[in-house]
């Protein structure tokens, strides 16, 4: 299996060098040259097994032979052996041919945990090979930093540096990665927003000197083996349905389209997966995409859904790719475009019709969201939380218009985002044993402008390379 960047430019690249990689030297992101193919026969043969089973089937192929199937096999036990549900990723039947699809039964309640435990034992597998030590950077707005520490704290080739914007992400959020003291653990509060975040991080993978000299990897989904492990439970629910005999549609609240490009990507795997409905909050930049064929960058709004208060989807960039005919060139002048002027257009009425051809999407505001919250509550039991309402809120408009059960994605624990859902219900989710006592937990973060002058000087600091 060999990787491309969507720039073009970039050397051709095996899973391991991708995944300690992260982003491409010439800005894009690694793609597989060709997509594995899964027949109907090989499909039906993972009925019945287990979601470790799935994993290994679905990741393998991607691996290339480059890790040995017995560390595969073991490396996926060992990081599903954290999660707190025997099923990992369970479905729960909300109504008729409507599904929640349960992801946040790992170590930080979040789904970025079923992709974040695989990725850090392959990172450190490959370390260890090597006999190297890297620098892991990441931007978050809330889930994947508290994911990347609950995962990397306390492993000793890897130095962590997270970067949340201040004010932005949940308590609860915040001190799942604050409170993590390990001495390889760092978070930097940016006063700013995500893009900002995430601006900053791109920023630092495109210095080549500085990234050479602390051996820089990224946890973000531009990372291809977080994307790869998502695909799974794409998989596994869709096989729990009935693939592949019958199709299945999912709704994903998706802020940096990386857990929804997982299921393009099973998709373009052969899982019959009907329609894949993008659900956004008022940052709604994809669904007007979508609509209109622009990509235009506007203020980013703070919602009750923080994960999702993003104008720049970085992963979006894997699916233009795509219907741009895999051409680097044109993907580069649309992300220059973005850059210089905050906006872009699809290339041609093909590419806007190739995305349109598999995804929909829609938006909900912030008094839709609360009343999903209650909704569910009301007519199913369910407690959910925002991010998970507002995929909820999509489907719920998209019932009827698709011929296929929905399967929702749930991303988060409602107890991450209690304020939200007290508004809603009235009632205050209760966090596990494990995390009841983090309200009281020491703190530790470092306070920055949003400069990648001031993150780069603070990593060289930190950093035990930094000789």
């Amino acid at each position: 299996m060999r990787y491309i960047s969507t720039r073009g430019s970039a050397p051709e690249l095996g899973f391991c060098d991708v995944l300690l990689a992260g982003l491409a030297n010439d800005g894009g992101l690694y793609v597989p040259e060709t997509w594995p193919q899964f027949a109907a026969a090989d499909i039906a043969l993972l009925a019945g097994k287990s979601y470790e089973d799935h994993a290994f089937e679905v990741i393998r192929p991607f691996v290339g032979g480059e890790i040995p199937d017995a560390d595969l096999e073991s490396m996926i036990a060992q990081a599903y052996a954290t999660f707190g549900h025997r099923a990992v990723a369970p479905l729960v039947q909300l109504g008729s041919d409507h599904w929640l699809l349960e992801l946040f039964h790992g170590p930080t309640l979040a789904f970025k945990d079923i992709a974040m435990q695989l990725l850090a034992r392959f990172i450190d597998y490959e370390l260890a090979r090597r006999g190297e030590r890297a620098t892991i950077v990441g931007a978050t707005s809330g889930d994947t930093g508290a994911a990347a520490v609950g995962a990397f704290r306390g492993r000793t080739a890897s130095d962590l540096f997270i970067l949340h914007p201040k004010g932005r992400v949940s308590d609860v959020q915040r001190r799942q990665m604050t409170t993590a003291l390990d001495d390889n653990v760092h978070n930097i509060a940016i006063e700013g927003t995500f893009d900002d975040c995430q601006s900053i991080v791109k920023a630092l993978f495109n210095d080549g000197e500085f990234r050479q000299r602390f051996r820089m990897s990224g946890v973000n989904s531009i990372n291809w083996a977080r994307v790869m492990a998502q695909m799974v439970y794409y998989f596994s629910a869709a096989v729990s349905l009935g693939a592949p005999l019958r199709p299945v549609s999912f709704c994903v609240p998706t802020g940096n389209f990386g857990d929804i490009f997982a299921g393009y990507g099973a998709k373009r795997m052969g899982l019959p997966v009907d329609r894949l409905i993008v659900a956004t909050n008022v940052n709604d930049i994809l669904a007007r995409f979508i609509e209109t064929g622009r990509y235009e960058m506007g203020d980013v709004v703070a919602t009750m859904s923080p994960s999702m208060d993003i104008q720049v989807s970085s992963n979006f960039e894997r699916v233009l790719f795509d219907a741009h005919d895999r051409d680097g060139a044109k993907i580069h002048a649309l992300m220059a475009d973005l850059t210089e002027t905050g906006r872009f257009e699809a290339a041609s009425n093909a590419a806007l019709s190739h995305v349109r051809g598999d995804f929909d999407a829609d938006r909900t505001d912030e008094e839709a969201t609360l009343r999903e919250i209650a909704t569910t509550l009301r007519e199913t039991g369910q407690l959910v939380d925002p991010h998970t309402a507002v995929g909820l809120a999509v489907a719920r408009s998209h019932k009827g218009r698709v011929g296929s059960p929905i399967v929702t994605l749930s991303t988060a624990h409602p107890a991450k985002f209690p304020d939200a859902v007290e508004r809603a219900t009235g009632r205050i989710p209760e966090l596990p044993p494990r995390l009841a006592d983090i309200g009281e937990r020491e703190e530790r973060y470092e306070v920055l402008p949003a400069s990648v002058d001031a993150v780069r000087d603070f990593i060289a600091a930190a950093s035990p390379m930094k000789d």
